[in-house]
């Protein structure tokens, strides 16, 4: 069995597939996440003994530490989508990353690979994207031969993207569309997880930043239409002025302490800019990774939400 490597946030929905890929490749896998005893079900996705769950915050530098003990390798991948109680978009993306990073080079870690996202700037306006930015340059002062990987959206059976419009599909009489024409690249969970455990055992990757989008480009507006196909939803998109959907964005900021909001003012101004793989930098191909198209996947787990569930006869065009 190969050495161990910590897995910051392994027990998120791109975590638990990172944590599965980096078991099947052999090595010995310490989850640490803040909550324990929500992360149970991380030790039966290896072999007996081969994964354990330890705690840790990134926002605590002394937690960090101790999860790297006796590593060899690491995988961060902490992030928020919205901001809630102590866990803001600096304090995790940039300040954590910063923890993980000096820690990991202090410790004499061997590899670091740095999950962040398509469109990461400190200059951009959107303080997801700002931050996001800042913790790739932090973790590049302390760790310069991390890998950075970059996906576009990510999806899978548990992702937060297309099921979330799925449900809203079921559940109202019309869809909003926010940023019609912004253009995204979807890229499907389990190829983002072999890319990263590749890169874990890879001297190749040291220092390399991967942007990772799937085999086809999608406007909001075509990936709406798609969730209205698959689902069997005869719903019509309802398009939202920019200064309308930043209202809608700002009360979601307001109950994001609450609830999980449907928007937020920095998703809004996310959705102006589109969310694409840069050519110019290394993606799936180039880790040797076959891109998954989204046709091949996303049927699999939104036929429950057509009318009758898995019963339900496939509507007319489906894939």
């Amino acid at each position: 069995m190969q050495g161990l490597v910590t897995v910051f946030g392994g027990s998120g929905f791109v975590g638990g597939q990172v944590v599965r890929a980096l078991a099947k490749a052999g090595h010995r896998v310490r989850v640490a996440v803040r909550q324990p005893n929500l992360a149970y079900k991380m030790r039966m996705l290896g072999d007996v003994g081969q994964i354990e769950v330890v705690q840790a915050n990134v926002r605590n530098a002394a937690s960090v530490a101790r999860a790297l003990d006796g590593a060899e390798a690491c995988v961060n991948l902490v992030g928020v989508l919205f901001e809630s109680g102590r866990q803001k978009f600096l304090s995790v993306h940039a300040m954590g990353a910063r923890n993980v990073a000096e820690a990991a080079a202090k410790a004499g870690l061997k590899h670091l690979v740095h999950v962040s996202a398509i469109g990461a700037d400190v200059d951009s306006a959107a303080k997801y994207a700002r931050s996001k930015g800042e913790g790739e340059a932090a973790v590049r002062e302390a760790f310069p031969s991390a890998t950075i990987v970059r996906p576009s959206i990510v999806f899978g059976p548990e992702d937060g993207f297309f099921n979330r419009f799925a449900q809203m599909a079921a559940l109202a009489p019309a869809l909003p569309l926010v940023g019609g024409e912004t253009r995204f690249q979807p890229v499907f969970v389990g190829d983002v997880a072999a890319v990263i455990a590749k890169a874990v055992a890879s001297p190749a990757a040291a220092g390399v930043t991967y942007e990772l989008g799937g085999p086809t480009v999608y406007t909001m507006r075509e990936i709406l239409e798609l969730i209205l196909l698959e689902t069997g939803r005869n719903r019509p998109l309802i398009p939202l002025p920019w200064p309308v959907a930043s209202l809608i964005g700002s009360l979601g900021d307001l109950v994001a302490g609450v609830i999980p909001p449907p928007l937020t003012s920095d998703q809004v101004e996310m959705l102006k800019s589109d969310n694409v793989a840069d050519k110019g930098l290394p993606g799936l191909v180039e880790a040797g990774v076959i891109p998954t198209a989204v046709e091949a996947v996303v049927p699999t787990y939104l036929y429950r939400y057509r009318k009758g569930g898995q019963y339900a006869e496939t509507p007319a065009g489906a894939f």
